[in-house]
């Protein structure tokens, strides 16, 4: 395992919160090509996210156990409140990071895999063979993404029309109030990339 810690600039008006980024790779994690996936999810959450963000990283090989262990350490040890795993999520038998997943897992969340196959829908006739899934364990949020930069921009931000203006939401428009659901902190987002979803008895203003 390889482990990264860095902080985003700081946005003292809005919680902190601790995000684990895990990318899953045989030959990345072995040195025989640069990993995308952890600078893709850390890129796209600092245009996202208006809160402070502390990233905790992993690159790991596609080892069920490996990946599991690795969940658990970000989730039980370091204490992040949301988790995003990138790569292993297809039909390929090396590919079992949906299994690590729900191997960790004390709730699944079956709407965001559904989802994220229907969003991809748009771009690849091929999404049906993703096998993303989501969890909860502890009160941390666990979200399998694909493994392309940008598969995972389309993802979690949605489909955009021919003007930009969006026309399917990503998941990730769910993940804030769900994270509240479950005690973690409160998220605000940048609408322009992604507007989150409350319900109008769930909102408040940032401190």
């Amino acid at each position: 395992m390889n482990p990264i810690t860095s902080d985003a600039l700081p946005a003292a008006d809005f919680d902190a919160v601790h995000i684990g980024l895990v990318s899953i790779s045989d030959r990345a994690s072995s040195g025989v090509y640069a990993d995308e996936g952890l600078p893709a999810l850390r890129d796209w959450l600092a245009s996202a996210l208006r809160n402070s963000m502390r990233f905790t990283e992993r690159l790991v090989p596609d080892e069920r156990e490996t990946i599991a262990q690795t969940l658990r350490e970000l989730v039980d040890e370091a204490g992040c409140d949301l988790v995003l795993t990138t790569g292993g999520t297809g039909p390929a038998v090396r590919d079992v990071t949906p299994e690590a997943t729900i191997d960790v897992a004390d709730k699944l969340m079956p709407g965001f895999g559904e989802e994220m196959r229907r969003i991809s829908l748009h771009f690849v006739p091929t999404a049906i063979l993703s096998r993303q899934v989501a969890a909860i364990r502890r009160s941390t949020l666990i979200i399998n993404l694909p493994g392309q930069p940008k598969s995972i921009r389309e993802t979690l931000e949605g489909v955009r029309d021919a003007q930009g203006q969006v026309t399917v939401r990503g998941v990730f428009t769910a993940v804030p109030y769900c994270i509240d659901l479950i005690g973690g902190p409160y998220m605000e987002t940048n609408p322009e990339v992604c507007a989150a979803f409350r319900p109008k008895s769930a909102q408040r203003r940032p401190r």
